[in-house]
């Protein structure tokens, strides 16, 4: 339900916040659109030449964003500044009084030898917020290594846990390592906003792409220690509730999920219509057809197969079963559903006409938070935003262009 708020954009949770976000590629993007979409103020800090590195990964839109890009970063401003040049830190240093929170993925080490450390910011602001995200723990004797995801994936056990148990290891769909860092950073800042309005203070936030790894594997994780090796792979389906996963009906697959007797009762009697089934002890309880999933198994796979999709579909919505059509990533984003939740939107864009863009997947007083801003151009909010916050006239920001510390969008 969308109950209409025309005063929700001016009263999001975070207006007043000011983020300046030093990150690039996904999980730092990740957390500080987070940020964004809640109403901060979070203004991007990009190469002067190529800007993020993931304006040049995905599909093209206009002179200097991608599909990957555009993931990642609405609801936010972009300036360059070139932070290997002293003029560039120099800026960084000028500007960290007027924010709130700082957000890097650097190498361990990296910021601080640039002059953007923690204790380096801190002594210019001394309630400032500052997350750094990198790969792996800073005190740890991998802190120099770079973080990537699927690397990550791969270490964290990731890999090891997905897909069936007759293929090798296979790494998922998205950067889920990097997604879920990214929000995760996002939740800690917030937690450190809290602590700052109650007891002034700042606080340094340091997350690692291998503990967010570790931590996602979830349950399965846990069940590897239970057992002492790897759990046991099941692909789409359950590894402890039978029958749940994805079926092939006679036309296409879907989605049973059976999640109690009850319903595993009207599953059998109105769904597949073989009451035999759920009479058989050896079927009777969820334990009972876990440890006997084998003899189970192939007998549910050929009487779904016998029924068209949307015959059982029907018959599962009826008994109150879980259920869904299997549908391709385009047909799930175009569908009527998608269009109801107004999750994709077309926002104006200056070369293209307008662009697909997610919006935030918060709703507060029922309504969905706004896109306030696109995903900007490369360097669309330098002039603006220095000469905002520092009072630069033009004459100084074409002298540091011309320098090469920034770039400038043509008036």
């Amino acid at each position: 339900m969308n109950i209409p708020n025309p005063n929700l954009e001016n009263d999001l949770p975070l207006q007043g916040i000011r983020v300046l976000d030093l990150s690039r590629v996904f999980a730092g993007p990740m957390c500080g659109m987070v940020l964004g979409d809640f109403g901060a103020e979070v203004i991007k800090v990009e190469h002067p030449g190529r800007g993020d590195d993931t304006r040049d990964w995905g599909i093209r839109i206009g002179k200097t964003e991608t599909t990957y890009y555009n993931s990642m970063n609405r609801n936010k401003r972009s300036i360059t500044i070139d932070l290997q040049s002293p003029q560039g830190v120099k800026l960084i240093h000028e500007l960290v009084p007027q924010f709130d929170v700082v957000i890097h993925n650097f190498k361990t080490g990296g910021a601080e030898k640039l002059g953007i450390g923690y204790e380096q910011l801190k002594a210019l602001k001394n309630d400032l917020i500052y997350c750094a995200i990198a790969g792996y723990d800073s005190s740890g004797p991998e802190a120099s290594r770079p973080g990537y995801d699927l690397v990550i994936q791969a270490e964290a056990g990731l890999m090891a846990l997905n897909g069936d148990a007759s293929m090798p290891p296979l790494k998922f769909g998205v950067a889920v390592v990097d997604l879920m860092t990214g929000m995760y950073s996002a939740q800690a800042i917030l937690a450190a906003l809290l602590r700052r309005e109650r007891r002034g203070m700042g606080q340094l936030i340091e997350m690692a792409l291998y503990d967010c790894g570790l931590s996602i594997s979830g349950y399965y994780g846990l069940d590897a220690l239970q057992l002492g090796h790897d759990p046991e792979r099941y692909g789409n389906a359950h590894p402890s509730i039978v029958p749940y996963g994805m079926y092939e009906a006679a036309d296409g697959p879907l989605i049973i999920a059976v999640g109690n007797n009850a319903q595993f009762e009207k599953f059998c009697r109105q769904v597949i219509q073989r009451p035999d089934i759920v009479e058989n002890p050896l079927f009777a309880t969820n334990v009972e057809r876990a440890k006997n999933r084998q003899a189970l198994g192939p007998m549910l796979k050929a009487l779904i197969h016998s029924f068209p999709r949307e015959v059982l579909l029907e018959r599962l919505t009826s008994a109150g079963i879980p259920c869904g059509k299997v549908a391709g990533l385009h047909e799930a984003l175009t569908n009527a559903r998608a269009q109801r939740s107004h999750m994709v939107q077309n926002i104006p864009h200056p070369v293209v006409g307008t662009t697909p863009v997610f919006a935030p997947p918060y709703r507060l007083d029922g309504q969905r938070l706004p896109i306030r801003s696109a995903p900007p151009t490369l360097g669309e909010g330098t002039r603006a935003v220095l000469q905002e916050l520092l009072s630069m006239s033009d004459s100084q920001l074409e002298a540091l262009q011309t320098a090469g510390v920034l770039t400038l969008p043509n008036p």
